[in-house]
């Protein structure tokens, strides 16, 4: 196994989470929003590097950047947004518990380093789905902040760094007089992050009495304005917080929850 950074060769297996086997097109559609996302900032400080094992295949990554184009509040400091060895069941299988990970992060860790960093930020699931906070502290990662959801993690490299903290929503969407608004906040460095679809088709059974609206936090000056990442909202309702909020509500609890708005303003 070696760590490598990441080559054109490997973009489109880095652009599909390693899904690259996947038909799916809500993921082929997100790879293509994380392709433009990824061109924008490659340039800004984005780092992202591969696991590949014996026969060259990617099998983990992971992917870093300066603390301020993340939801983050902090200073001199690199966030990461995902570590993931490959675990689906699907195409090469399940990768997990042979070190990918621990190696990943290591050589992210020495990078920063190098280019500057005063330490490290991460942030991890609380409870045992998918990226947990529990991982981080195994490896040395210490609380800095939480939600409800997850917490905030980091290494500080040196004394004088200062701890981070999460970015909090500073506003909530306006309403329309005499309609309910779907606002749907979508990132785009995680295919899973631009999967609003249900929420938009069950705006659309409404009619003109329901608008649907999208707000792209892949800008930084976005997402510091408003302090929400990813996140659905009916009116000024938070229903779903990305991939943090687990699992997502169904097509079904949306349209329910549209009806329920649309009721208290007849």
């Amino acid at each position: 196994m070696k760590i490598i950074d990441l080559t054109p060769e490997y973009e489109s297996t880095f652009l599909l989470c390693l899904k690259d086997w996947t038909a799916e097109q809500e993921m082929q559609a997100g790879r293509q929003r994380k392709r433009a996302w990824y061109a924008m900032m490659k340039d800004k400080g984005l780092r992202v590097k591969l696991a590949l094992n014996d026969d060259g295949q990617a099998i983990g990554m992971i992917q870093y950047l300066p603390v301020a184009y993340a939801r983050v509040e902090g200073k001199d400091l690199y966030f990461i947004q995902c570590i993931w060895v490959h675990g689906y069941d699907e195409g090469m299988g399940n990768m997990q518990g042979y070190g990918a990970g621990t190696m990943l992060l290591q050589a992210a860790e020495n990078d920063a380093k190098a280019l500057g960093a005063k330490g490290m930020v991460a942030w991890g699931l609380i409870y045992p789905h998918w990226m947990p906070a529990a991982w981080y502290e195994k490896h040395g990662y210490i609380e800095a902040n939480r939600l409800p959801y997850d917490k905030l993690v980091w290494k500080p490299f040196i004394g004088d760094a200062e701890a981070p903290r999460w970015l909090r929503p500073r506003k909530t969407p306006d309403p329309i007089p005499g309609k309910v608004v779907v606002t749907a906040f979508i990132t785009h460095w995680c295919p899973g992050l631009s999967k609003m679809s249900d929420a938009q088709r069950a705006a659309a059974e409404f009619g003109d009495r329901v608008i649907f609206r999208e707000i792209d936090t892949s800008d930084p000056s976005v997402l510091h304005e408003w302090g929400i990442e990813s996140a659905l909202y009916i009116d000024d309702e938070c229903i779903n917080a990305g991939l943090t909020d687990y699992p997502p509500p169904s097509y079904e609890d949306i349209k329910q929850r549209i009806q329920h708005h649309l009721e208290r303003i007849r």
